[in-house]
């Protein structure tokens, strides 16, 4: 039997969101990490547990105009800000890991910008390892609990930033 290695955890921390503006305030204290700019971020939890909300957050942020959309069923919704190259990815649909290859989503991790994926492990075996994980879990009381796990060097530096 062979073991599955899970990437190191090099750092973690819990933030309790009683409202969508600590979300927002949150989004907005990483967007200001120099960091961020060739990171790639997981995101986790259940639906309804405020993944979308906070890319959105993140990305008005860091200075993206116009709709941002869930990319539910694109699978990819690219945005640019500031001259920074965005890629949201929603795998909740995703079946098949020969549609990484055919989608060209190998080019897009390989190429410069921010990387953010929901729903990760439905592309499990395929996605690079991950900067940061962000699990979001809803509580009793409708409020927002994140863990967060930095997994990099770079993931350290943006863990502090949410601090």
């Amino acid at each position: 039997m062979t073991l599955q290695s899970h990437p190191q955890i090099l750092g973690s921390r819990t933030f309790h969101w009683p409202t969508e503006a600590d979300a927002e305030a949150c989004a907005a204290r990483l967007a200001a990490s120099p960091s961020l700019r060739d990171a790639f971020i997981e995101l986790h939890g259940p639906l309804g547990a405020g993944k979308t909300t906070f890319v959105r957050h993140l990305l008005r942020a860091l200075g993206v105009t116009g709709r941002i959309k869930s990319p539910s069923y694109a699978v990819l919704e690219p945005h640019e800000a500031d001259g920074l190259a965005i890629s949201h990815f929603d795998f909740y649909r995703f079946e098949d890991p020969r549609e990484w290859e055919d989608a060209g989503f190998r080019d897009v991790f390989a190429a410069p910008g921010l990387k953010i994926a929901e729903w990760p492990d439905k592309a499990t075996g395929v996605l690079p390892p991950a900067d940061l994980v962000l699990t979001l879990h809803i509580r009793d009381d409708d409020s927002r609990e994140l863990q967060a796990r930095a997994h990099s060097a770079r993931g350290l530096q943006l863990l502090e930033m949410l601090a």
